[in-house]
């Protein structure tokens, strides 16, 4: 009888904290896959590559709705949205805001308060219905130019489908977006622009653009460099609330610049690690010297100076860096997500003055704004070409080099840019 009690009492021990447990659980720790998502089934645009009114306002009246539930303080059970239309990829898109949010590596502590809008958007998992916004030919205003701009405008088309048929053979059909794919999206809300940045392919001139067009400087030429990446004048998406995410995601022109990856990578190396710069001497360079230099100086080893480029191909390709990714020469597809995020235009290192007076055009910008040509950093040095990059990935081998082309093997694909070496595979 004694352990007939024993034995119920420990049932019922562990019952309780099994029910105190799940009491106390945060729905946003739950594994991912155990958070049903918001499908949204998508279907052939109208002729002028418009969304539908109707649709749109059936998709935002659709978020509201599930906005109010989750400022009730119920997130579950989920409801499902009603199918919508959209010109673009045919996929399943799922917005998630959770606590497995990646934190970045260094938090700015010039700006507390997105630090605690963060913490509030993380505290209630909350599902946002993703837009399809897109340039239409109705944006193409006649102005003498209008077979230049259609042009550039099947170039747009292109592109996008090019990204979107990639995205579709090589990415899961669905996804979660998080604050963390969005915190390199920079908004500029008078001209409704959100721009990916990607470093080396002239993001300290497009974060000029934006200041401009927000009326912050009126010439690219004063804005200092240290200004423009640490001056804290421009926000990210991830600055805003969920409502405000969703509207900009859904209304705004959204657009990344991308540039031919060997050489963006050599310019990186150039700027970074070849001329003088003591943040990535120091936590880059020993590290590279430290772990693939034989006999390396007592020198070289504490200040972290003179990397080779095969070094740094080496920490590149190597699955146990002995320091992380950098986004200075992370992957265009890593950095935007661009099989998340619907972009609307995609530019080129290579026709950059085209594609940006394009691009001004289209969102209505002041007609005398250009695009910035000038460097602010090793002004003196020429610029990475083609055959500046081919004179340094000429010191690797073939299966080095076979290996780095395998590793940016997906920005060469989406972004439609050819084979560098003509042994590659």
């Amino acid at each position: 009888m004694r352990l007939t009690y024993i034995f119920s009492f420990i049932l019922l021990f562990g019952a309780a904290m099994l029910v105190l447990f799940i009491h106390l659980q945060n729905p946003a720790e739950l594994d991912q896959q155990q958070i049903p998502g918001f499908n949204i089934g998508l279907k052939t645009p109208k002729k002028d590559g418009t969304s539908s009114n109707q649709d749109g306002n059936m998709m935002e009246k659709a978020a509201d709705k599930l906005l109010k539930i989750n400022q009730m303080g119920s997130t579950y059970p989920l409801h499902r949205l009603p199918v919508m239309t959209s010109g673009r990829r045919q996929s399943n898109i799922r917005f998630l805001i959770t606590d497995n949010e990646k934190k970045r590596i260094k938090m700015n502590p010039i700006r507390p308060y997105k630090q605690r809008k963060r913490f509030l958007i993380k505290k209630n998992p909350i599902l946002i219905a993703m837009n399809s916004s897109i340039v239409s030919f109705s944006r193409l205003k006649d102005d003498g130019r209008n077979g230049s701009w259609k042009r550039l405008y099947e170039i747009q088309r292109i592109r996008k489908k090019l990204m979107q048929d990639v995205c579709s053979k090589y990415k899961k059909s669905s996804r979660i977006i998080s604050p963390y794919h969005v915190s390199r999206i920079f908004v500029e809300d008078k001209h409704r622009l959100l721009y990916c940045e990607v470093p080396k392919v002239g993001c300290s001139n497009w974060k000029r653009v934006l200041m401009i067009l927000n009326g912050l400087a009126s010439s690219a030429k004063e804005i200092e460099h240290n200004t423009v990446h640490f001056g804290n004048h421009l926000k990210t998406l991830d600055d805003f609330d969920q409502k405000g995410i969703y509207h900009r995601l859904k209304t705004y022109t959204k657009m990344l610049f991308v540039r031919e990856p060997f050489e963006r990578l050599v310019s990186a190396f150039r700027d970074k690690l070849k001329n003088t710069n003591k943040y990535y001497h120091s936590v880059f360079g020993k590290a590279i010297i430290s772990k693939y230099r034989r006999n390396a100086t007592r020198e070289a080893l504490s200040t972290g100076t003179g990397v080779q480029f095969k070094e740094f191909i080496q920490y590149l390709l190597d699955v146990h860096k002995p320091v992380g990714m950098d986004i200075h020469w992370d992957l265009v597809s890593r950095l935007c997500s661009p099989c998340l995020i619907d972009y609307d235009f995609i530019g080129k290192f290579e026709t950059m003055e085209e594609d940006a007076n394009f691009l001004f055009h289209l969102i209505a910008a002041p007609h005398n704004l250009t695009f910035p040509q000038f460097k602010d950093r090793h002004s003196n040095e020429a610029r990475t070409t083609t055959s500046i990059a081919q004179q340094y990935f000429a010191q690797l081998s073939s299966s080095e080099r076979q290996r780095t082309y395998d590793f940016y093997y997906m920005d060469y694909l989406m972004f439609n840019y050819s084979k560098p070496f003509e042994d590659l595979y």
